[in-house]
């Protein structure tokens, strides 16, 4: 069997962005003086016109946003320093304020694509041959700016596919006020950045073997107080001090409540490094030595000019954990986690070239230094990039790792290869033609001619690939695996 003559069936289901799906965020309209003359316009509204204005927003936007009047109270805590003045404001203008300073953000209005599966925490109520599952998708609205959302659904005995109808609010995580720290495992994350030296030993000194960010927060604030009162801080420990703030705040943890559902759950930007987008979440139920599981997501993080690699990590969907990946490895896109450690080394997928794949080991999730080359683009419908497409698969002949690659016309590919499943290093098999490439009904969109995965699902011997259309929407697709390992040439061959 060839490559050609595997039959990849196309499911009829199709999920497409969906505009009403819309978020409430702050608006900033300008700078603290703008803020405060708008404020003072509010302020001097008549009283009797401010209960009923309120009514009339409440009554238009309280069946699209739950708990709007929390959500307008809590935004006008945010703006209240802008209030030029110590009167006595009434609850209801409070409300009011804070309507005027949030906006409707349709979170997939411009595209919902690039996919991965997982399997679901709950597998209950299923019948025999059944699996229900976590779908993450790439959401991109207004500004070109990328979360993640997700959606559930069940690959049935007979393997059709249903994916549920989402949930029709969309709500953001209360961010964790005071999140842990380990002080080994920041100070060896400071090293790696580059973030030595005597002000960064005395700022560490001040802090136990696990302290809080508002502990760090002290520390430093301590230590920059000191200099100035000595003989005034020095440019390169200013320096240093925003460093070490920007490290912490990239790590961090968020919180869902149990009773939002997981297509309600949203995970927008929070920190400069993410400013533009969270992009291509490639997620992976790992398991640990112990036999449990965890979740963890690599992904791309974008500024506006630099994309990093990151990582989340969640054994529930409901808490997150963001943590830098830190190391001379860890940069660049694609990278993908193993679904367990090989010879007791995490094990990675990645991509620092632009261009070809690699293979990374580490004793450490977040740490990862070397790397070694594993393909390059050799067929003519990859020559212009590779990269895997999720990560790797175990089956009884090995790892199965989907991959894309980029040809003439910028034309996006899906295709596969397999590693030696107790050396990795190792690839014992390569598909010579495409798995999966844009048919006529999928060339067109807000990027033409792509089809794109971040992460497929192998169950009862079907490979279940969900996967991006022209960087626009997500269909899904199946094939026996079986199929597609027939077909695989040996690098040799």
């Amino acid at each position: 069997m060839n490559a050609n003559s595997i039959h990849v069936r196309r499911t009829s289901t199709v999920l497409k962005p969906d505009q009403s799906r819309v978020l409430l965020r702050p608006f900033n309209p300008g700078d603290s003086q703008r803020v405060g003359g708008i404020i003072a316009r509010i302020l001097s509204l008549p009283e009797e016109m401010v209960g009923p204005l309120l009514d009339e927003i409440s009554a238009e936007f309280s069946q699209r946003h739950q708990q709007i009047h929390k959500r307008f109270l809590e935004r006008f805590e945010q703006v209240r320093e802008m209030l030029f003045t110590d009167a006595e404001v009434s609850d209801q203008r409070r409300l009011l304020i804070g309507a005027y300073f949030l906006a409707e953000y349709s979170l997939e209005s411009a595209a919902l694509f690039n996919p991965s599966i997982v399997p679901h925490t709950d597998q209950t109520g299923l019948p025999p041959g059944a699996l229900r599952f976590i779908l993450s998708l790439r959401a991109t609205g207004e500004g070109h700016i990328s979360s993640i959302t997700f959606r559930t659904g069940i690959i049935h005995p007979d393997h059709r596919i249903e994916v549920l109808d989402p949930a029709g609010f969309l709500t953001e995580p209360r961010q964790i006020p005071n999140p842990e720290y380990e002080k080994g495992l920041f100070a060896r994350k400071l090293f790696e950045l580059g973030l030595i030296g005597e002000f960064t030993r005395r700022v560490m000194n001040r802090l136990d073997n696990s302290f809080s960010l508002q502990e760090l927060r002290g520390s430093i604030d301590a230590e920059v107080d000191k200099e100035r009162q000595a003989e005034g801080i020095l440019h390169e420990d200013q320096n240093t001090a925003q460093g070490i703030w920007m490290v912490a705040r990239a790590n961090y943890e968020v919180q869902f409540q149990p009773e939002q559902q997981l297509s309600e759950r949203i995970i927008f930007p929070a920190t400069p490094s993410q400013r533009n987008g969270i992009e291509d979440a490639r997620f992976v139920r790992f398991q640990n030595d112990d036999g449990s599981h965890i979740y963890y997501a690599t992904f791309t993080a974008f500024d506006g000019k630099v994309v990093m690699p990151e990582l989340v990590e969640t054994a529930d969907f409901l808490r997150f954990r963001f943590i830098t990946l830190n190391g001379p490895a860890a940069q660049n896109k694609g990278m993908a986690i193993f679904p367990r450690k090989i010879n007791g080394l995490y094990a990675m997928l990645s991509r620092q070239d632009n261009e070809s794949i690699y293979l990374m080991f580490s004793d450490n999730v977040h740490f990862w230094n070397e790397r070694e080359i594993l393909l390059k683009p050799s067929f003519p419908w990859e020559l212009v990039q590779l990269g895997n497409c999720g990560s790797p698969i175990e089956t009884d002949a090995g790892w199965l790792v989907l991959s894309h690659g980029v040809g003439p016309l910028r034309r996006y590919c899906i295709g596969a290869f397999l590693l030696d499943r107790d050396d990795p290093s190792k690839v014992t098999g390569r598909l010579r033609a495409p798995l999966l490439q844009p048919d006529q009904n999928e060339r067109e969109g807000y990027v033409p001619n792509v089809v794109y995965t971040c992460g497929a699902l192998l169950h009862k011997g079907e490979l279940v690939i969900p996967y991006g259309l022209a960087d626009h929407a997500t269909g899904f697709a199946t094939v026996p695996v079986d199929d597609v390992l027939a077909a695989m040439h040996s690098e040799d061959g």
